[in-house]
């Protein structure tokens, strides 16, 4: 009888360190860390210049972890790269948007406006820049501003001396001469007394005013003084336009009363 042989298994032998390969391995890994690290942080700086590309990115990794998903379904490569490349289409196409979106404007700030003064404060005219004509129509618009009626501007040829006639609110008719002069150019008494002689008898003065924006001379303030003729110098006249004097028939009603008064007593 034939006994069968035994047969020993072979005894495996483990692998043999090798430090050389051991060595390579770990330069390499040290390698590709450095480089990792250095591949983060340069996409760190483009994201932080250009954050729109962090749609792409996200859109990228989206599309991996879509077709990760559709590989573990085991859909078909084909499948699989058509949905991959419409992911990355959708990408390109919105970060393109977003480069092509122009930078906000830089804000301008609330815009600079000329402050108004408060409705009470006092808004000069300058009448010396005005024509002749039109300073007679400021002085009506002044009569008009302070509660006359009936103002109408009458200068021009033939006026007797008339430029500006008007009701007073208290109903005294009032006959204004202008004289837009010069501060260097008064007004004389000739200028007076041919005012004098037509205000009352021509025109039926209750008040007879001669406005200026220059000043009088003394003789003309004597002579108007006589005739109860009330003169408005280029002072006098800025008080009046700025509200900060009163009316200037109101001197006149006073004078017009005290004379009334001075002849009743020399009446009675």
């Amino acid at each position: 009888m034939t006994t069968p042989e035994c047969r020993t298994p072979a005894t495996r032998h483990g692998r043999r360190f090798d430090l050389r390969a051991t060595a390579m391995f770990f330069g390499l890994l040290a390698t590709a860390l450095v480089a990792a690290g250095f591949a983060v942080r340069a996409l760190a700086g483009v994201v932080q210049r250009r954050p729109e590309w962090v749609v792409v990115l996200v859109c990228v990794a989206l599309a991996g972890a879509l077709a990760h998903g559709r590989r573990q379904r085991r859909l078909s490569a084909a499948r699989l790269a058509r949905g991959a490349t419409e992911v990355l289409e959708e990408a390109t196409a919105t970060a393109l948007g977003a480069l092509d979106v122009p930078p906000p404007a830089p804000s301008a700030g609330p815009a600079v406006t000329e402050p108004i003064p408060p409705a009470g404060e006092p808004r000069s005219l300058d009448h010396e820049a005005l024509t002749p004509e039109e300073f007679e129509e400021a002085i009506a618009a002044l009569c008009v501003r302070d509660g006359c009626s009936e103002v109408e501007v009458v200068g021009g040829a033939g006026d007797l001396g008339a430029d500006v006639v008007a009701l007073s609110p208290e109903g005294r008719r009032l006959v204004i001469q202008c004289k837009r002069y010069s501060e260097d150019n008064k007004v004389g008494s000739q200028d007076l007394q041919r005012f004098g002689g037509t205000c009352f008898t021509v025109h039926d003065a209750d008040v007879a005013l001669v406005v200026t924006t220059g000043d009088f001379t003394a003789p003309a303030e004597e002579y108007a003084e006589q005739c109860g003729i009330v003169c408005v110098n280029g002072a006098a006249l800025l008080a009046w336009s700025d509200g900060m004097a009163l009316v200037p028939w109101a001197a006149g009603a006073s004078e017009a009363g005290a004379s009334e008064a001075g002849a009743s007593e020399a009446g009675a």
